[in-house]
């Protein structure tokens, strides 16, 4: 694996800094009046970093360490973005993209969890357990606590931490929460969707809750009907309004969006009233709303004095979900499918320290990538006892250099064997093809078991159909068939498969995958725990596990029984050391 450090590009910084007192709430308002202004209106000027309160102007210098903003989309699909020909308009994302570098060959994982565990970790779902499906909320289950965070990471080389949005990656015990895994404060929610004005969610009929947070606390006194992307974006403006920019801070934003319940304010319909598909036309205003707050947190980068010395990441977390709005066209397949449609994501990287600006990256990126890559940036220490699964790309982004990774393992779930006709002997005596995995190896990609949904689905193709759909996965496979191969480079669309024309190629890449196997770690995927119901919690969504009244006195007696057992062990050891000194005594003598 490539950990070495990145050549890092020279800061450029125009005149002085000045000192400006301002104060946080003030500047907070008077960010929101911009609205949705050109970023160079603002000018060089208010991109100055003003002083901290309390501080006297020109102390302190700043800091070499880059600000890093990662911002996820949510269910964003791979043709949603204006420059890969939607007809939704983006025009944040698309200058920010031409601007930056445009990852044109950028990999996550085809759901919510998986990838957001892959970001903060840098490790493969195989090697935390979370390789099947994603946390439920009613489960016992989160990223294992024995993971090293990146937030965690960058807080030791002096970074202030901070989550906005989404957390989806566990919740049942307070040991889980985002500020018990590196975070120096979070707001959001901790499921993996709810609605977007009243931040309600229910998981089944009886077990509903309230899922919005600041800190370790239900965010009831921030309940005011805003909509869940402008209130998230509010709260980005305010840490960077009240942090000292002299510092460095990592920002990671999660938006809930586009996530469904297809929801967005009613200004953001009025391009999109010639959308027949009423799905893709509520879809279309979110992501609008969406480019639109993006716009306003680089205004605020800009404002603040941040903007110079800033690593800005773009990322969806998986592909996009036709029956939802969503569309991945010309790519095959959809969200939780390990077709392209699934795991191939809109990404780029916006900044002033990329030394190639305005460039297409074409080599291969994975989501486990950034945490290897960020803390080289952020001039932290990766340890050699973790095992980690990404590489640091920085130089294959910033230079256009060949990228260290040549391979993805996409995933492998061994708890997922729909494919009923899979079986040892289709998978050449290697593998078994009733599994779901999937593994790309330069060009050549693989597929066992059951994918998921394989159609092509061009945009607006899809029926108006409810909101029963939208989480569905369809089961659809041809008649008997659990392996496929494509050479993705040459087919990004999955249209001709090569596995009978190259059983050789496919039995290598069977063993790639058995290999792998080798290193996984067993499944979390606990049943649901009735303890989870927010009736029981306050009518909110949050850690539920205590111990057992029985185990904890269990523990305390075997506690005690263990402190008894080695008093009468010391007393019998003292009584054995006294027997003996007096027979050597009297033999002695």
């Amino acid at each position: 694996m490539a950990r070495g450090g990145c050549s890092w590009p020279q800061r450029l910084r125009k005149g002085k800094m000045l000192a400006v007192g301002v104060l946080a709430g003030l500047s907070v308002l008077s960010l929101l009046t911009y609205g949705y202004l050109s970023w160079d209106s603002l000018g060089r000027g208010h991109g100055e970093a003003p002083a901290a309160l309390g501080e006297e102007p020109g102390v302190g210098t700043p800091s070499s360490q880059p600000h890093i903003v990662f911002i996820l989309a949510d269910d964003q699909g791979f043709r949603d973005v204006g420059y890969h020909g939607s007809e939704i308009r983006t025009p944040t994302l698309d200058k920010l993209a031409a601007e930056g570098v445009k990852l044109e060959n950028y990999y996550v994982q085809p759901m919510c969890t998986p990838s957001r565990s892959q970001f903060i970790t840098g490790k493969y779902q195989i090697h935390t357990g979370l390789q099947h499906s994603i946390i439920r909320p009613t489960q016992p289950n989160c990223l294992p606590l024995d993971n090293v965070t990146l937030p965690q990471k960058l807080k030791e080389v002096g970074y202030s931490t901070h989550m906005v949005g989404k957390w989806h990656l566990g919740f049942y015990r307070r040991e889980c929460m985002p500020t018990q895994r590196g975070f120096d404060t979070f707001f959001g929610s901790l499921l993996g969707s709810g609605d977007y004005y009243t931040h309600f969610k229910c998981d089944s009929p009886g077990i509903c809750g309230y899922d919005l947070y600041e800190n370790d606390n239900a965010a009831w006194d921030h309940d005011n009907g805003i909509y869940s992307t402008q209130m998230y974006t509010q709260k980005v403006q305010q840490i960077l309004a009240s942090h000292n920019p002299r510092k460095p801070i990592f920002l990671y934003i999660a938006y809930q969006a586009v996530h469904s319940p297809l929801q967005a304010p009613g200004k953001y319909f009025e391009h999109y009233r010639s959308i027949n598909n009423i799905n893709r036309r509520r879809y279309a205003a979110m992501l609008a709303c969406l480019d639109e707050a993006i716009n306003n947190v680089t205004l605020a980068l800009k404002k603040y004095g941040y903007y110079d010395n800033s690593i800005i990441i773009y990322s969806s977390d998986n592909g996009g979900q036709p029956m939802a709005g969503g569309s991945n066209w010309p790519l095959r397949g959809s969200k939780g499918t390990y077709w392209e449609g699934g795991i191939r994501a809109v990404g780029f990287v916006h900044s002033p320290l990329l030394k190639n600006k305005g460039s297409v990256c074409k080599e291969l990126v994975h989501i486990t990538d950034w945490f290897p890559t960020l803390i080289t940036l952020a001039e932290g220490q990766i340890d050699e006892d973790i095992q980690l699964d990404g590489y640091d790309i920085w130089e294959t982004i910033s230079e256009g250099r060949r990228s260290p990774r040549v391979d993805i393992l996409h995933n492998i779930d061994p708890i997922y064997t729909k494919a009923k006709n899979g079986s040892w002997a289709a998978g050449y005596g290697i593998w078994n093809t009733a599994i779901q995995s999937a593994i790309r190896v330069n060009h050549w990609k693989l597929l066992t078991g059951n994918p998921g949904y394989s159609d092509w689905v061009p945009p607006q193709a899809f029926s108006n159909m409810g909101p029963n759909r939208w989480h569905n996965e369809r089961v659809s496979w041809s008649a008997g068939k659990t392996v496929w191969l494509f050479n993705i480079t040459a087919d990004p669309y999955e249209r001709v498969d090569l596995s009978a024309k190259y059983p050789d190629v496919v039995k290598q890449l069977l063993r790639r995958l058995s290999q792998f196997n080798k290193t996984a770690v067993p499944v979390r995927y606990p049943p649901k725990d009735p303890r989870s119901n927010p009736k029981l919690n306050g009518g909110v969504w949050g850690p539920w596990f205590k111990e057992d009244e029985k185990k904890k006195k269990s523990d305390k007696s075997k506690g005690a029984n263990k402190q008894k057992k080695n008093k009468n062990k010391k007393k019998a050891n003292r009584k054995k050391g006294q027997s003996l000194h007096c027979r050597s005594r009297l033999a002695g003598g």
